[in-house]
């Protein structure tokens, strides 16, 4: 087994994920077989409970775990499922630690952070690199680690000493680490001594970078390069340059015409790994196919305009997976995606009184919008601005994505302005609503947030008779599709069967029939709402159904696109 570290220093959100996604992605089209672990180091025991404005969107995996957006980007580039393992916390680390101490399987030892929590940090990293993660059902050739935060971070400290510590269980010939530094531009001038420092500071802790990545506004000038090399100890094929592209799916490439592929096949032996002519062929591909992307992505001009009503527009990282499936979906329709921030509540009532401009202003996206996309939330604030722009797309023919509280939304508005139920509403945003066509789910807890939700892959039943539906043919005519979910609300069962007779279908439904999955209304160029999040089983060169159906029907190509949709996630 090969490890290849991802640090970081002089600030966070530097591009770790992305730089350890590419990697991985590089590492594949050699043939490779790729898995990847995320350390968090904030003690939280998942990022289930954190705000999405705290920490970016929370992704949710097949197994339920709730897990860092950086997780999402692994999936995506690498076409894996990860479990809830392959996200190590401080909180999971100290919780099985304390546990088997209270067990007593320490045998009457002072338990300590060294050796105790970094033996368990590096046993948790061997044991979970060796779960097969592809449609192999083999064991990984490589696993891609991210070092979250930042090297020298108080709360990252056990992590680092505890991959110190890792370097000389599994040999210099089976660990690398890159680097992953800033180099400011200040007055027009590269600045190199940020890297100096943090290199400094790493090889204090004990740790030699393999690779220094550079991250840039502009490719890295040769002068810089040297300084960072000849002061941080390495030589200039080590100092690897990342500036801004066009797209973040240009990152591998970037990698790649560093020649990060053949320092690595040097540095770690790569040549000694078993790789079958199948699997080459299949690299090869892979990355014939991404080229293929990435080029398209260029030269692409005709624009779709999609406005994306949330509660949480102030940090776009809440929506990660979201605006990574709009992309999707774009590309495969040969379209630039240019999305119109909308803060759900500067589309109420109140607003255009207490914020005019702000208000005319959110309209003036959605009015102009091809497509309408309603994410997922929790609480109050915005949802009637939700309920608003659900009402302007069924009212409009505008092609409309609801996805958890976007279908809820919807599923309320409906009922309003449709079915004649003026006060239908949900319980979690009124408790006392007469009409409440939104109900708590009674198996789920009231008094424990975290990990209490439905969570993970379940499968939908398409309903008989729905061979109409645009969404079932997106997913290749099949009868049950499984995707991710995340609720605690769902369509109140009692209310199913008037909103129907109204014209709103209950396309699918769970495995009992009994939950309320996906709705649509037939008589609309795209209206579509899904309880579950077909985001997080986007690939690049796999869009999800749902969100491909809205970006086709708001470019025009919706029956083009029907007209070949595959057989996806699951036909049975």
């Amino acid at each position: 087994m090969k490890y290849v570290i991802v640090s970081g220093g002089v600030i966070s959100g530097i591009g770790k994920g992305v730089i350890a996604s590419s990697t991985g992605l590089l590492l594949k089209t050699q043939g490779l077989k790729v898995t990847a672990i995320k350390i968090d180091p904030y003690l939280n025991i998942d990022a289930g409970t954190m705000s999405p404005l705290e920490h970016g969107e929370v992704f949710v995996l097949n197994d339920g775990g709730e897990a860092d957006l950086d997780l999402g980007n692994y999936e995506r580039y690498l076409n894996v499922t990860l479990t809830r393992d392959n996200n190590i916390t401080t909180g999971k680390i100290y919780s099985q630690v304390i546990e088997k101490e209270r067990k007593g399987d320490y045998l009457g030892k002072t338990v300590q952070v060294v050796p105790h929590l970094t033996n368990a940090v590096q046993d948790w990293i061997e044991r979970v690199a060796r779960v097969p993660v592809d449609e192999t059902g083999e064991e990984p050739d490589v696993c891609i680690i991210e070092l979250g935060g930042t090297v020298g971070d108080i709360e990252s400290a056990p992590f680092v000493e505890a991959l110190r510590q890792f370097q000389f269980r599994v040999g210099h010939d089976n660990f690398a680490l890159i680097h992953v530094s800033l180099v400011p531009v200040i007055g027009g001038e590269q600045k190199t001594k940020p890297t100096q420092a943090a290199i400094r500071d790493l090889r204090g802790l004990g740790l030699t970078p393999d690779l220094i990545a550079c991250r840039c506004p502009k490719p890295l000038e040769d002068g810089a390069r040297e300084k960072i090399a000849m002061f941080c100890h390495v030589g200039t094929d080590q100092v690897v340059a990342v500036h801004d592209v066009a797209s973040l799916y240009h990152v591998p490439l970037v990698l790649e015409q560093q020649k990060l592929i053949k320092y690595f096949t040097q540095r770690l032996k790569l040549n000694d790994i078993k790789v079958t002519e199948k699997q080459i062929a299949k690299g090869k591909s892979l990355w014939g196919r991404w080229k293929q992307l990435t080029t398209g992505h260029d030269r692409l001009f005709e624009t779709v305009t999609i406005a994306l009503v949330g509660k949480y527009i102030d940090l776009h990282d809440s929506y990660t997976s979201v605006v990574k499936s709009l992309e999707h979906a774009a590309l495969r329709c040969n379209r630039k995606l240019e999305i119109l921030w909308v803060d759900a509540s500067d589309l109420e009532p109140a607003r255009s009184t207490a914020s005019p401009v702000q208000y005319h202003k959110a309209w003036h996206a959605v009015c102009q919008a091809d497509g309408i996309m309603v994410p997922g939330g929790f609480g109050t604030r915005g949802t009637e601005g939700m309920i608003a722009a659900a009402k302007w797309a069924r009212e409009n023919q505008i092609p409309y994505l609801g996805v958890c509280l976007g279908m809820q939304m919807a599923v309320v508005e409906f009922a309003r302005n449709v079915c004649g139920l003026s006060d239908a509403n949900s319980s979690e945003l009124d408790e006392n609503t007469t009409n409440p066509l939104v109900i708590y789910m009674p198996e789920i807890s009231k008094t424990h947030l975290g990990g209490t939700m439905r969570l993970g892959l379940r499968p939908t039943n398409f309903q008989p008779g729905t061979q109409w539906s645009k969404i079932r043919q997106l997913y290749g005519n099949a009868d049950s599709v499984h995707e991710r979910h995340r609720h605690r609300y769902e369509v109140n069962p009692d209310y199913v069967e008037r909103v129907e007779a109204a014209g709103l279908s209950f396309v699918g439904k769970d495995e009992l029939n009994e939950r309320m999955e996906i709705v649509e209304i037939k008589d609309h160029p795209y209206y579509v709402g899904c309880q579950y999040h077909p985001e997080w089983l986007s690939r690049p060169l796999e869009p999800s159904p749902p969100y491909l159906g809205l970006v086709a029907a708001a470019s025009k190509c919706l029956p083009e696109i029907l007209g070949h949709a595959p057989a996806v996630n699951g036909d049975e």
